[in-house]
């Protein structure tokens, strides 16, 4: 193998992490869609954060970094008594938005969960805001917030367009990394170099094997990867706020930049300018917890359910066709070690909803996974790809099932009045916090 450059002529910042950077100090948010959904994007994960608290494996996750180390005038944790330095807190939100696996979606070449950036953003604008108070200044505002949010969409979605990290076996959340490093540099009031700097270093960082979300593996940290990514960038920003150093071509320098080690030599590609696209266009879970290649499968068993719900034992056979992603990601045979494994097997969740005519994020649980009529109907499903779901999954006008050709459906199904109360219960334990 040849070192590469030896050279020590320092080359301009890679155009990716200048227009990240440029995008996030100077582009102006004016769509009042965008906004719309940031906010109602904003509720949603507050909802999934507070839901999550009725689960003891997600709230033994939770507080300082170790017994004690709280931060008088700290970001406050919704829905707890924790008080943290902001890149606890971020661990702590972000975990809590994850861990149902009921928080949007954005799906294309790369999947993902762009709300997910909401555990550093809400982390850093609470800090913030309360050491401005603190000192006389102003704090943010959820203008502020939502527009982070916004950007933080688009970041992470525009880059998952066109470029498939899990082709490669990294996991997406660290696009995450990427995105909210660079929106809470903005929330520090970070100078454009030092974003830049943070934002190269967030590359550098490289990505999380995907391993903990694919059988035989399948376990409880991709409920809790996101707030690693999230807390991880706010680390990040504020190490560059303290002015150390960037690496301009963290993605292109030759052997040890990011695309020849981790992304097959291949540059990324880049069908969109950023903008507010992905905000506009995002997937809410309005029906199920659940991964979002299996929801329409689900919501199929939902309407089977009273006709086989008292002739279980007379099924011979299920079939079940889905596109690529869905085959790679949940298809799974075999003993389900726990929640984590069953909400990423489709034979478990279509089964679920046959049997009972729900499918709840306490049906991962234990008690009902011991259930002996769900493995026996799991032994009689047979999962296919079919080839023009997994085409139409790829073409922006003929999404099938959702990636791109159902986003904007979905963001202005999200403003309907019954979006609005599906919401409204995912939140139910919201408004007494804020309060």
């Amino acid at each position: 193998m040849s070192i590469g450059i030896k050279t020590t002529e320092r080359p301009d910042f890679d155009d990716v992490l200048q227009k990240i950077t440029d995008y996030v100090h100077d582009y102006p948010i004016n769509s009042e869609a965008a906004l719309n959904t940031a906010r109602y994007c904003v509720m949603d994960s507050l909802g999934c954060a507070m839901q999550a608290l009725d689960y003891p494996a997600c709230v033994k996750m939770l507080g300082p970094v170790v017994p004690g180390a709280t931060l008088t005038n700290g970001a406050r944790v919704p829905g707890t008594s924790h008080e943290l330095e902001p890149v606890m807190a971020a661990f702590n939100i972000g975990a809590m938005i994850r861990w149902l696996d009921f928080n949007d979606t954005w799906l294309a070449a790369e999947w993902g969960h762009p709300s997910d950036n909401l555990g550093a953003i809400l982390a850093v604008a609470d800090y913030v805001s309360r050491q401005n108070i603190a000192n006389n200044r102003a704090p943010l505002t959820m203008q502020e917030v939502l527009i982070a949010a916004i950007k933080a969409h688009e970041i992470q979605g525009i880059i998952a367009l066109e470029n498939s990290f899990n082709q490669v076996g990294l996991d997406h959340v660290l696009l995450v990394r990427v995105a909210s490093t660079a929106v809470v540099c903005k929330l520090f009031a970070l100078s454009r170099e030092e974003t830049r700097n943070a934002v190269s270093n967030a590359w550098i960082d490289g990505g999380a094997l995907r391993t903990y979300r694919h059988a035989p593996n399948t376990g409880s940290r991709k409920s809790w990867a996101a707030g690693d990514a999230t807390s991880r960038a706010v680390r990040l920003a504020l190490i560059a706020q303290t002015g150390e150093m960037g690496y301009p071509s963290a993605l292109s320098a030759k052997n040890w930049g990011y695309y020849d080690v981790l992304f097959d030599g291949k540059p990324f590609k880049f069908t969109r300018e950023y903008a507010s696209y992905v905000m506009e266009n995002v997937l809410f879970k309005i029906s199920f917890p659940a991964e979002f290649h299996a929801q329409t499968a689900v919501e199929c068993a939902m309407v089977l359910h009273e006709q086989v719900k008292d002739r279980l034992a007379d099924i011979a056979r299920i079939e079940l066709e889905t596109q690529e992603a869905g085959y790679r990601i949940i298809d799974k045979s075999g003993p389900l070690a726990n929640p984590a494994d069953r909400d990423h097997c489709l034979q478990y969740m279509v089964a679920v909803a046959l049997i009972f005519g729900r499918l709840t994020a306490a049906d991962y649980e234990d008690d009902i996974a011991n259930d002996p009529r769900i493995d026996a109907l799991r032994d009689k499903m047979n999962v296919v790809e079919n080839k023009t779901y997994t085409e139409e999954y790829f073409d922006p006008d003929r999404a099938s099932p959702p990636p791109r050709r159902r986003h904007s459906r979905t963001a202005s199904q999200i403003r309907t009045q019954r979006a609005r109360q599906v919401i409204a219960k995912k939140c139910r334990r919201v408004d007494h916090i804020m309060q």
